[in-house]
């Protein structure tokens, strides 16, 4: 028979590594929100004075960008439509692939190819930004050039291209996970029904993992909203009010770059634009998250 004293001994350490394990997960949680509500704390402290002497209807709607140079001038318009060319560009790319891809390893291809194919994927996300950024600029805007010969030496387009094939990956592993979730009974239930293994894939598996896709699309156009390096390189430094791929543009991450090389003094307003783009790039993110979880969450809702 076993001694009561022990048994609560025993019931206390489980409870104690209970309470130990709830902290921990409570904890690792709580890091990122602290972290968001810092990076919000930063950019709105050196953000805000930047806007005191500027309008905010100015900054947003403005169509010149130029605070370093005479006549200065802080309207963000250019700024917002370069950074629109690349991430509507790389969606283009990577999205369709990359669900495409997901579909077939998921679906379609053998133990053999999976095993070849994933991980090759999977090695371009490994390839460092500043790479993408010249293989753009020393092949992909040559080719365009050769098709298109008015495209200028950096362009938006060619940054576009190498932007979504470095989200590729992440979009195609992110899908392929989400359709290997789907319950085998669902696949089962449509082919029962003479349902083709298309109509299966499309109509059957890929709306029971519509959340997880559309989670992979979100991380990927937030992916593409914050790429700076490559964008640097091959999409040039030129902010200006064009919808035209083949011409420079600049967007929000690569003026940060711009600004942040060292000869612009802190606290003066030029400094300050910095934080104050840079404000503007974490509200966009943070509202094009939240559209995609009210998104997903009907998604989730119409297939209960």
């Amino acid at each position: 028979m076993t001694d009561p004293a022990l048994q609560l001994k025993r019931r206390g350490m489980k409870r104690f590594r209970e309470i130990g394990v709830v902290s921990f997960l409570f904890t690792s949680a709580s890091i990122s929100i602290v972290v968001s509500v810092g990076i919000l704390l930063v950019l709105a402290g050196e953000g805000i004075p930047f806007f005191q002497g500027h309008p905010v209807s100015d900054f947003l709607f403005g169509t010149r960008w130029s605070p370093l140079l005479e006549p200065k001038s802080y309207g963000v318009m250019p700024l917002l439509i370069g950074t629109m060319h690349i991430v509507v560009g790389a969606s283009l790319v990577a999205l369709p692939v990359g669900l495409a891809s997901a579909i077939f390893l998921s679906e379609y291809a053998s133990t053999g190819i999976r095993r070849v194919v994933k991980p090759t994927l999977e090695i371009l996300a490994g390839i460092p930004t500043v790479v993408y950024g010249y293989f753009a600029l020393t092949f992909v805007t040559p080719v365009l050039r050769m098709v298109i010969p008015s495209t200028q030496l950096f362009n938006s387009a060619s940054a576009a291209i190498v932007v979504g094939i470095m989200i590729l990956p992440l979009v195609a592993s992110l899908c392929d996970d989400a359709l290997a979730a789907v319950p085998d009974s669902l696949r089962h239930a449509g082919y029962a029904l003479g349902a083709t293994s298309r109509e299966v894939s499309i109509q059957v598996v890929l709306p029971a993992a519509l959340s997880g896709v559309i989670a992979s699309f979100v991380l990927a156009i937030s992916r593409a909203l914050g790429e700076t390096m490559a964008v640097t390189i091959a999409a040039g430094a030129t902010p200006k009010m064009t919808f035209n791929p083949l011409e420079s543009i600049q967007t929000i991450t690569s003026y940060i770059v711009q600004v942040s090389l060292g000869d612009t003094p802190a606290g003066g307003v030029a400094y300050q634009t910095i934080f104050a783009v840079g404000l503007l790039l974490f509200l966009i993110t943070m509202v094009t998250n939240i559209i995609a979880q009210r998104i997903s969450g009907k998604a989730r809702a119409r297939l209960q």
